[in-house]
This record gives C-alpha cells, structure tokens and sequence, in this order.
C-alpha cells in the first residue's frame, strides 16, 4: 500500500516541477532564436537557475570560421577565473566530459580520485561540479556549472534536467549555425563585412563583393585613393567606410563637391583665406583642407578642379603643404584624400583638362563602383531599405512595396543608379500613404507612366520612354517567338529570368495579343 506524502514533499514536487516546466519553456524559446551570442546568453542563464549554481559557464564552437574562438560566456567568474576555466577545456573536468561524452558531476573535485591530482582542480580549490557536453552533429560544446547552493552538490534532478537542456542545446546550435552559413555562402559581401564598417552599404550581389574587397584592401593602408563610377552609385558612402574602417577612424571626415562651387570659391573652400585677401574676407577662415588635418578629405567630382586648383592639389599631396589664399605662410596637412569621378579621367588628361601626374598621385588604388545595371540582384534589398528610411524620416507607415510593384522596380532601368532608385520608393510610400492603400503599387512607383499606352501628344521621360520601347520589343519578339519566352530572351540576348520579369512587368500574355 502506497505511503501518503506529506506536505513538504509535495511542496518540493511541486516546485521541482515548475523549475522544469520553466525549464523547457526557456528552451523553447531558445529554438526561435537566430544568432549563437543570445542563444548562449539566454541559456547559460537558465542552467544557472535549473540548477542552483553559483557560477557557470558555457561555450559553443561556431564553425563558420576554423580560425575563431569559440563563443562562450560565464556566470559568476572574475576574468582571471574565466581563463582558469577556459584552460579546463583541454585539461581537467571539462576535457573529461568533452572526451567521453558523458554528463560529469562530483561533490567535491578536490577530493574525487579521478581530478584531485589535477594542477587546475588544486589551483582553484574546486568542489561541486556539474558538467555536459552539447552535442550536434559534433562535439559542439560544453555547460559548465561549479559550486551548488546546496551542501551535498548538484542534486541528480539538477543533473537530468542540466543533461536534457544540453542535449537539445546542441541540434539548436547546429540549426542556427546551418542558417549562418546558408546565408553567407549565399552572400559573397559576408565574409568581408566582418573587417569593415559598412552597415549601410545594402547588397549582396557578386559585383558588390568585389568592390567591398577593395575597399577592405585600402582601408588600414595610408594611401590616396580614386573611386570611379556613374552618378548615383554610392562613391561617398564607401569613402566614409574606408575612413571609418581605416585607421583614421574617430577623426574628421570632411567633405567637398568640386562641381558645388564657381572655381573662384572653391579654390577658398579647398584651402582658406587669410582677412584681407580679398574683398569681403574680413576674417582669416580655414579651408577642408586645414578641418580634415589627420582625418579624411573626400573630394566628389575631382575632375571639376580649374587647372590652378590642381596644381596646389598636387603639392599637397606630393609634400602635405598648401597656403591659404592671400598667404605666404607654409602650411601643412596630413588628410588623407579620397576622391571621386563619374567622369573617364584618362579621357580628360588626354586632353589636357586634368594633370596626369596628379591622376598618378591619386589613383594609387583605383576602385570601380558598379552602376545599379550591374547589381541587379541588390534591388529588393535596396527598395526594403528604402522603404525603411523613407517611413523613418518621413514618419509614414512601413508600406510593402506590391508584387507588380517590385517587377515593375526590377524591369526598368536606372540611369540614376541608387539615388535615382531612392528617389522613386520614397515618392512612391508618398503617394501611397496619401491614396491610404496598403502597398505601393506600380502606379505609385512610375505614375507618368502607361506601359506603352502613355499619350504619344505628351513629352515622356527617359523612364517611361525607355520602358515603353522595352515593351513594345518584347511584346513584338514574342509575337514572333510564337509566346515562347526562352525563344524570346534568346533572340533578345538577355538573360531568361530577366526577361520573365519584364513579362510580369508589362502585364504580358497571350490574351493580350491582338
């Protein structure tokens, strides 16, 4: 005949039952996580609790990168007793469960015959232990936990639930882990965002890869540099990340559009007066040249410069001295230049418009930014980014950008590049938010234009021109391609999916022949 519980009993039950149900709650929760650092952090958190210890410590080994030390964190440990532990990994208790596998628990290591003759037991006076392994498709870790609340150590409840949670740690670990490289193998930028400040630089295509590899190499060098590229694509948002990933980073970063000025000014803005060197110069004024001393000097349209303008740049460069105008005192300064041109350099010092020994002086590491055209698989992202900053700034709700809406974003062209595209998204979340709709459709996005139908009486742009005649010679091509759209983007000698999406786009079909 059972033996009626009593009070206590049934109190501690009770409470061992809550410890574990909020146990695996926790572990739940950790399965909606997306990262290592929060999942470690959240669970180390838990384990402590699960089971009454007074410190701990946990670590995954993130296999993304061979050369990297594995993520951990610690519980209770001074810095000095975190290295103590991190050293246990290869010797003593935690190299034992690693080894074999197996959950390692003991009241007192100073006194268990298996570790009490290890150096790092007795240099730690360790007692209590409680130690797992976490287990995926690998050894991908351990939990660590030292000192129990309780005289007698770790209980065998705070040992099952301890060796449970760590038995699911493990296929958490992998998952996310998977998902990681899953998506940096699928995105050529990731592995070189890691070295660079460039959370603003939105992309992830193959082009924009090659470009982030050079301005990785520039970055920790000392050395001028020329960015080239079309209007629009982005040239002053990579010189601020080559100055704030470079060594100069925390100093100014000063900027100057050489085709923002008459020559006359911008020979003053570049280098200064001194009071008296003209007329009205009532007052000596430093120059970008002066305010980027030590930092950066990003000079956009540098083939804008009159002739005298740049033989002084040159001067600077060659021997970091200038004067301000109207001056005869030397001056000096360390800025270090990164400039930019959407015009062809070479061209205009073939010429004679622009000093080929100060395009040598600046184009020790030449970089190319790609026009959107050659980026196209950045465009969803550069719209979701957009959308982002436009509903942030403007504060209008965060609106979707429709189906037809995104076909119609990957259809046309962009002259304008990326700030033409920006242009676009932020009229069209304008447009939108004022009809109160709850995506930005087509129409919002290129509202001058008909897909062809637009009144020939009308003066159309170059968007709508360019999309009305791309319409027009598809539709004809696939007339012609008897509705056969791999037959069509043969003869049109583009790629298949690109020419799907101009399909979708323009709303094409066979039941729209006539």
């Amino acid at each position: 005949m059972p033996v009626p519980m009593g009070e206590a009993e049934v109190i501690d039950q009770l409470r061992r039952a809550e410890r574990e149900r909020d146990l695996y709650r926790r572990l739940l929760q950790l399965g909606r996580e997306s990262s290592v650092a929060p999942l470690i952090r959240s669970a180390l958190q838990a384990l402590v609790e699960a089971a009454g210890a007074r410190h701990g410590y946990l670590e995954i080994d993130d296999t993304l990168d061979d050369d990297a030390r594995p993520q951990s964190i610690s519980f209770g440990y001074s810095e000095e007793e975190v290295d103590g532990v991190r050293r246990m990994v290869s010797e003593g208790i935690v190299s034992e469960a690693l080894l074999s596998g197996e959950v390692v628990q003991t009241r007192s290591a100073m006194e268990d015959p298996r570790f009490k003759g290890r150096v790092s037991v007795r240099a730690s006076q360790i007692e209590a232990v409680l130690c797992a392994p976490i287990q995926g498709v690998r050894a991908r870790g351990v939990v660590y936990l030292q000192g129990s609340a309780e005289r007698t150590g770790f209980s065998d409840e705070a040992r099952a639930l301890v060796e449970a949670f760590a038995h699911f740690l493990g296929p958490i670990a992998d998952r996310i882990l998977f998902e990681q490289r899953r998506i940096f193998e699928g995105d050529p930028t990731q592995a070189l965002r890691g070295g660079l400040r460039c959370e603003a630089v939105v992309g992830r295509s193959p082009a924009l890869a090659r470009v982030l590899s050079d301005v990785a190499a520039a970055a920790p060098l000392d050395i001028h540099v020329l960015l080239t590229g079309d209007s629009g694509t982005g040239k002053t948002l990579l010189a601020r990340v080559i100055h704030e990933s470079g060594p100069r980073a925390g100093k100014p970063f000063v900027e100057l559009n050489c085709a923002a000025f008459p020559q006359d000014l911008l020979e003053n803005e570049l280098f200064g007066h001194e009071q008296g060197a003209f007329s009205g110069a009532v007052r000596t004024m430093c120059g970008k040249v002066e305010a980027a001393d030590g930092g950066t000097l990003f000079l956009d349209e540098i083939g804008e410069l009159a002739p005298t303008s740049q033989a002084k740049l040159l001067q600077l460069l060659h021997s970091g001295v200038y004067y301000r105008l109207g001056g005869n005192q030397e001056r000096r300064s360390s800025a270090r230049i990164v400039a930019a041109t959407n015009t062809d350099l070479e061209r205009a010092v073939a010429e004679g418009r622009f000093r080929q020994d100060l395009l040598y002086r600046l184009q020790v590491l030449p970089i190319r930014v790609p026009s959107l055209s050659e980026r196209r698989e950045d465009l969803r992202d550069l719209v979701d980014r957009f959308v982002e900053i436009a509903s942030e700034r403007h504060g209008l709700a965060k609106l979707r950008v429709s189906p037809r809406g995104l076909a119609a974003i990957e259809a046309a062209e962009w002259p304008g590049n990326i700030r033409q595209l920006e242009h676009v998204v932020t009229a069209g979340i304008v447009r939108a938010t004022s009809a109160r709709t709850p995506h930005v459709t087509e129409e919002h996005l290129f509202p001058h234009e008909a897909l062809g139908q637009a009144d020939p009486s009308e003066s159309l742009g170059f968007q709508e021109a360019t999309r009305g005649f791309q319409r027009g010679l598809l539709e004809r091509t696939l007339r012609e391609s008897n509705w056969s759209v791999t037959e069509a983007a043969r003869r049109l000698d583009i790629h298949r999916s690109y020419a799907y999406k101009l399909v979708d786009a323009f709303g094409l079909g066979r039941d729209r022949r006539s």
